[in-house]
């Protein structure tokens, strides 16, 4: 509202702004920058996923590990993490990929009595991927009482396992799961797939 001159208040001209569009050049350039990011950006989403799900599966196998060692600890016996196709006896076929069982091995025969406590069960891993280890740790790892990753013979499980996804390949298509002899384990990421075995 405005006062006129006859002092009374009422509705005056809106005041007008000055309005200025964008030029056809200047229209071009933000659709050229735009472009450009959208070339460099969808690459790296399309990575994302595969690089997510891959690191979910190597820390889903690393808190397998944690969990084994922590409860052989606390029972005061040996832990087994073994690799199970059913979820209930260990097998020495195939990969770690097939799922694994976490149970009590009172008897220190690192083999699934049909009475010894399973701890956890964990289902195969997603199509694409595979878990192998090398060395002492192709089958099974054992934890002794003392946290330290040990066979029944008393050999220590210095070794690795890895993880790998090959549909579709990432730019870090690989995740090595790293035991040392005391029983504590870590990940880390691998570039290339040069330790991967053909898919």
């Amino acid at each position: 509202m405005t006062r006129g001159s006859s002092g009374r208040w009422g509705f005056g001209a809106p005041r007008v702004w000055g309005r200025r569009g964008f030029t056809l050049v200047e229209l071009m350039v933000a659709l050229a920058i735009a472009v450009i990011l959208l070339m460099v950006a969808v690459p790296n989403l399309n990575d994302a996923a595969p690089r997510g799900k891959l690191a979910a599966q190597a820390n889903a196998f690393l808190a397998t590990l944690n969990l084994a060692r922590s409860e052989a600890i606390k029972r005061n016996g040996r832990v087994v993490v073994c690799k199970s196709a059913d979820g209930v006896a260990c097998t020495d076929d195939g990969g770690w990929d097939q799922g694994w069982i976490v149970f009590h091995d009172p008897d220190n025969d690192v083999v699934r009595d049909g009475t010894e406590a399973i701890i956890e069960r964990h289902q195969p891993l997603a199509n694409g991927f595979s878990l192998t280890g090398n060395g002492t740790v192709a089958n099974y790892i054992s934890f002794h009482p003392s946290g330290a990753a040990m066979t029944p013979g008393g050999a220590f499980q210095a070794a690795t396992l890895t993880l790998c996804r090959f549909a579709p390949t990432v730019s870090s298509a690989e995740r090595q799961i790293i035991l040392s002899a005391a029983g504590r384990a870590r990940v880390q990421t691998i570039e290339g797939v040069a330790s991967c075995p053909p898919s």
